[in-house]
């Protein structure tokens, strides 16, 4: 049987309000506001439903990983309440503001203590950081072949073969596994828990490591944020009039000029 690992983050629900966020200038942090909801990465929630397809289509086992600081155990188990297998969660208050290699480094360790795969995915990005680094590293850091912004997926008889999203189309690559595929927004939303599914899942089992339990360091991390903080805009606005439309062009057109937006030609 085909052996999926999905790796998922949890982040602040990137839908919110921008009102409802502050920034933390000093530690480079975001704040979101009292009642914005943890929520599964959308981009992982792709890939998530991108490993159910081939579940249904040919048949897999889906492991679920995801590491962080303080992982919401009811939002992370949104996996398995729509088909997920098993879940492993990495856990540690060393996972704190890490970085995106510190990130995919956790998540190496973890996929070589967990054992054998075929396909790992993930998402295209985190809404968070939108950084779109821990696929690829991850597959560096694992030495597999990794396809980048995959629109569709099909697992063939020991291989994989990607719809990859290109600016002018699509292109199709075919690879052996084991390889690591990122999944953007075109393979399809995620498909809804049933609520046999979500009971179900709170009382699943689930295991638990430590950074210690992956007989790995934590590298320092490789990037530092110098700046952090919420764009101005400023929105001027003048109503150009006229008796009559040729004339309120007319002094639209003036006043364009005069704002060194038009030349006249």
């Amino acid at each position: 049987m085909l052996k999926i690992i999905v790796c998922v983050k949890v982040v602040t629900d990137p839908e919110a309000p921008a009102s409802t966020f502050k920034i933390d200038p000093t530690g480079h942090k975001v704040l979101p506001g009292q009642g914005v909801p943890p929520v599964l990465n959308p981009y992982d929630e792709n890939a998530l439903e991108a490993a159910l397809k081939i579940k249904q289509q040919s048949g897999a086992k889906i492991t679920i990983i995801s590491a962080g600081k303080n992982i919401p155990k009811a939002i992370i188990k949104k996996a398995l309440a729509v088909g997920a297998d098993d879940l492993i969660v990495i856990e540690d208050t060393a996972l704190e503001d890490i970085d995106s290699f510190t990130t995919a480094s956790v998540l190496a360790a973890a996929i070589r203590k967990a054992g054998e795969y075929d396909l790992i995915l993930t998402g295209r990005m985190a809404s968070d950081t939108n950084a779109g680094q821990v696929g690829t590293v991850l597959a560096g850091l694992l030495g597999i072949p990794a396809v980048t912004v995959a629109r569709k997926i099909e697992a063939r008889d020991g291989s994989v073969q990607v719809e990859q999203v290109l600016n002018d189309g699509y292109e199709v690559i075919e690879t052996a596994f084991p390889c690591l595929v990122t999944v953007s927004s075109e393979i399809g939303e995620l498909r809804t828990a049933s609520v046999k599914g979500l009971m179900a899942a709170q009382k699943q089992p689930f295991t638990a490591w430590k950074v210690s339990d992956l007989a790995t360091e934590i590298p320092k991390n490789r990037q530092k944020s110098l700046k952090l903080f919420i764009p101005e805009r400023k929105v001027q606005c003048e109503l150009v009039t006229g008796e009559t439309p040729e004339e309120a062009g007319a002094n639209l057109a003036l006043k364009m000029r005069e704002a060194g937006k038009w030349s006249g030609k």
